[in-house]
C-alpha cells in the first residue's frame, strides 16, 4: 500500500484548518486515513503548527511520501533534516 504524508481540511468556511495525516494515496483528501500525526492553523498569526516529530520520522522510514505542503512544514519544523541526517 502506497501511503502519503498530506493534509486534510477542516473548518468552517473561509476559516480553513488542517491535520497532518498519513492515508492511502487513493484515499480522497478529506476521507479514511490510517494516522493523524499533527495540525496546522494558518489562521493564527504567525501560524500554528504542531506535528509529533517522532510519529513523523517513523513513517517517512516506512516510505510514506509527503505532499508538497507537508513537506515544506516538516522543513520548517526542521524534521525533513532530522530524516536526511539519519538516512546517512
Amino acid at each position: 500500500m502506497a501511503t502519503k504524508i498530506r493534509l486534510r481540511r477542516m473548518g468552517a468556511k473561509k476559516r480553513p484548518f488542517y491535520r497532518v495525516v498519513v492515508a492511502d494515496s487513493r484515499s480522497p483528501r478529506d476521507g479514511k486515513f490510517i494516522e493523524e500525526i499533527g495540525y496546522y492553523d494558518p489562521t493564527t498569526n504567525p501560524a500554528t503548527i504542531k506535528i509529533d516529530e517522532e510519529r513523523a520520522l517513523k513513517w517517512l522510514a516506512d516510505g510514506a511520501k509527503p505532499s508538497d505542503t507537508a513537506k515544506s512544514l516538516f522543513k520548517k519544523q526542521g524534521i525533513m533534516a532530522k530524516f536526511a541526517e539519519s538516512r546517512k
